[in-house]
């Protein structure tokens, strides 16, 4: 977007820019959500910034009326596949807290001073001011949306020391962290546990499809899904962790919440990331949509289903074991696979809502996971081979990879093709431009949509490029629903008495 057509959204106050841009105002000293409801300022005083952690740089503080840190992220991340996006997806993971810059630095192949020149360039704030404001809007978050202690907030947000901490807010917001707390807008109840809950903002519209997706995939004893939560456990780095989200379209004000049953204070920041991933929640729907109703033969599912999201990965490593299961078969028999590999897995978690095993290592199942799984040998012997590979770290791919880096990782591994890329990139990294042309799926659904008339239009759909993931999210849905059609009894079927048995 240029200036003019980011100054006509905040004149229009549209909400689907927030956290896309930041508007800065040199009047004033502070810079603003584009929605944000205060007069529209004079052209001649606004900078627009494309993060927070840039405006916060150049000497901006964050505007209370408006609260430009709370709200959902940019989908640029995703959309880019330069070194900046990268950065940021590993900078919201928590990379920079784990193992520094030079962590962030090495593990996109730069030395810590080009990155920091890069990022500058690109974002205008270097690797370690925009790991400043993810903390500072994480600390936010557990602010107003928990009754945690100050202290515990501080480390959990990835800062070093409370001192740290309280001039960071400071400093981002003009507040104290009490009087930052005090703007929560919903007041929160007493908790009758030790759990945290948690407000999961997000642009409209939202299809919860996406818990059908995962739920129809869960794994006993590790996933619980239904049409509208989904739960699950989780190893991270400082330990294991257990979440769950539940979606109300009913209730007003919060119908995304994030309840977390046990983390490490840790892993926290980490966590919350994931689970952002894990439900595509810092898309842009409007925007995927418009281009994917211009196709003929996807208007009429986009009408019906809007905000399609796209599932992530709260694990890279698991998802390259499911995805490697799962090709060439179907999802129900993939998931009867996947339960007996599980077993390899660790039961050390309390049982809570029948939640208690972790998803197997890749060190788990190259040493004894193998055992459990069925099928030809061939696809066993690769399965092993890639935990191998992950178990040794001769294989490291994650959320800093674009699409041609995890081509040259994966490709080489004995039974990973085109597809099994294809899908690792659309879950882990966020991909949005990936279409799976030979997924027997995606051919079903091309088949119960709308033909092309004319001819005219690509098999591939690059028309509504760069959002032909969610062109294969729209199919695989399509293909379902021609499924369960097929399956379904005639309204004559339903009317015939069936013959008693002699």
């Amino acid at each position: 977007m240029d200036f003019w057509q980011r100054y006509r959204a905040i004149d229009a106050r549209d909400t689907r820019f927030d956290g896309q841009f930041y508007t800065a105002v040199r009047t004033t000293g502070i810079y603003c959500r584009p929605s944000c409801p205060a007069r529209t300022p004079k052209a001649d005083n606004v900078t627009f910034y494309e993060t927070s952690a840039a405006a916060h740089d150049a000497g901006y503080r964050a505007c209370k009326r408006c609260l430009p840190e709370a709200v959902p992220g940019t989908p640029a991340w995703n959309v880019r596949s330069d070194i900046a996006g990268r950065a940021m997806r590993l900078i919201n993971d928590g990379v920079i807290n784990r193992d520094g810059v030079e962590g962030l630095a090495a593990r996109l192949g730069y030395s810590s001073r080009q990155l920091n020149r890069i990022l500058s360039h690109e974002l205008g704030a270097g690797p370690l001011s925009l790991a400043r404001a993810s903390r500072a809007q994480t600390a936010r978050t557990l602010l107003v949306s928990t009754g945690m202690k100050v202290s515990d907030i501080a480390f959990a947000a990835g800062f070093s020391s409370v001192r740290q901490f309280n001039e960071t807010i400071g400093e981002v917001f003009a507040m104290t962290p009490s009087a930052l707390r005090a703007t929560a807008r919903h007041h929160r109840s007493p908790a009758a546990t030790t759990a945290l809950t948690l407000n999961l903002p997000y642009r409209e519209p939202f299809d919860p499809g996406v818990f059908d997706f995962l739920a129809v995939r869960a794994i006993p004893g590790i996933e619980e899904g239904t049409s509208s939560s989904y739960a699950r456990t989780l190893k991270l780095t400082h330990g294991d962790a257990r979440f769950r989200v539940d979606y109300d379209a009913g209730a007003a004000g919060r119908p995304l919440v994030l309840t977390i049953g046990a983390v490490d204070l840790r892993d926290l920041a980490a966590l919350l990331s994931r689970v952002r991933r894990l439900l595509d929640l810092d898309a842009d729907p409007v925007a995927i949509d418009a281009a994917l109703a211009a196709d003929p033969r996807l208007a009429a599912t986009v009408a019906r289903t809007p905000g399609m999201r796209m599932p992530g990965a709260v694990d890279p490593q698991e998802l390259l074991i499911r995805a490697m299961i799962g090709q060439q078969i179907t999802v129900a028999a993939a998931r009867t696979a996947l339960v007996q590999l599980s077993v390899a897995g660790s039961a050390s978690l309390v049982p809570d809502d029948g939640l208690h095993r972790l998803f197997p290592t890749a060190a788990q199942i190259a040493e004894t996971g193998f055992e459990l799984l069925r099928g030809p040998q061939r696809r066993i012997d690769s399965v092993r081979g890639a935990a191998a590979a992950m178990a040794s770290g001769d294989l490291d791919f994650g959320y800093g990879d674009d699409v041609h880096g995890l081509e040259a990782k994966l490709l080489p591994l004995a039974g990973v093709g085109p597809w099994t890329v294809g899908y690792v990139a659309m879950r882990v990294i966020g991909a949005p431009d990936v279409f799976l042309a030979n997924d027997a799926a995606v051919r079903n659904g091309i088949r119960s949509l709308a033909q092309n008339p004319d001819g005219a239009l690509t098999t591939d759909f690059r028309e509504v490029s760069p959002w032909r993931s969610y062109a294969t999210m729209h199919l695989w849905r399509a293909a379902a629903a021609a499924q369960a059609a097929a399956r379904a009894p005639s309204p004559a079927q339903k009317q015939t008495p069936k013959k008693a048995k002699p």
